[in-house]
């Protein structure tokens, strides 16, 4: 399995537009962040070649095209804001090109969003015009209630973002005597975190990969700043964390240099682990 940061920037992007600051103008690569997302890519127990995605930010065409993604079988949701939503439109070229419907995968609160900010996609039966939307098949998850997927447990999880509870997912591979001992798996996605409820440690433990937020040096109200995401990824415990949802607050190098060992930030375009296949089991 091959997991791939899309995008490691905050809802304005990293360059923000009209800054001047030292990482907006930055020259290097690591310090450009396209919005959050990331993808997993496996061969499936069957032998199929699938790409998993997590979210659809507004920069996923540019993402994608960077990436040479040419397929998209499941897209797992984990809230509903425009950072996170707004590249949902952009699916339908992969079900042009694979000719197959995507799942989509949101609990019951964001799957409603989603219904009502894209009904033309929904609800294509009432567009004026026959439209050229995506193809999706909704199922509807909640916190704690795993599912398989193409020979992984995605196991949904409760964070906190604010006041608002949204999803983190933890990828576990279902055969774990034929896992390859190079995988990243056990991992675990929690962006836009400001709290973990008690009820959410249980399923952070053992974990080999941790994804999660840090926004910037200064306390925020819905995300972890560098401190308090350090504390996390230490009582975690992964023997990696890479820190995702990056504000222009924090210059790549510098920020990694005074991080401890087994925490860095990601940076767009980051790949972890190799193309192997997931299996023998059901998917």
């Amino acid at each position: 399995m091959r997991f791939v940061f899309l995008g490691t920037g905050t809802s304005a992007g990293v360059p923000a537009i009209g800054c001047d600051c030292p990482v907006c103008s930055s020259a290097d690569p690591r310090d450009h962040r396209t919005r959050t997302s990331a993808f997993l890519h496996l061969i499936d127990p069957q032998g199929h070649e699938r790409v998993i995605l997590i979210d659809t930010s507004p920069d996923l065409r540019a993402q994608a095209l960077r990436e040479r993604l040419r397929r998209c079988d499941a897209i797992l949701f984990t809230h509903n804001h425009v950072d996170h939503t707004f590249g949902l439109d952009e699916v339908r070229r992969f079900n042009a090109v694979q000719k197959t419907p995507i799942s989509i995968y949101a609990e019951a609160k964001t799957m409603g969003d989603l219904r009502r900010v894209f009904a033309h996609i929904f609800d294509k039966d009432k567009n004026v015009n026959d439209s050229f939307v995506a193809s999706l098949i909704p199922y509807q998850i909640e916190p704690e209630k795993p599912f398989d997927l193409y020979g992984l447990r995605v196991t949904p999880l409760r964070i906190l973002h604010g006041k608002l509870g949204i999803l983190g997912y933890r990828f576990d591979v279902l055969d774990k005597a034929s896992a390859a001992a190079e995988s990243r798996l056990p991992l675990a996605y929690c962006t836009d975190v400001s709290g973990i409820p008690p009820e959410t440690w249980k399923h952070l433990r053992g974990l080999k990969t941790l994804v999660l937020d840090a926004l910037r040096h200064r306390k925020h109200q819905t995300h972890l700043c560098v401190d308090e995401a350090v504390t996390v990824a230490e009582n975690v415990g992964a023997e990696e964390t890479y820190f995702v949802h990056m504000s222009h607050d924090l210059p790549h190098a510098q920020t990694n240099a005074e991080l401890p060992d087994g925490i860095r930030l990601a940076h767009d375009g980051l790949v972890l682990g190799q193309l192997e296949t997931i299996g023998p089991a059901a998917g």
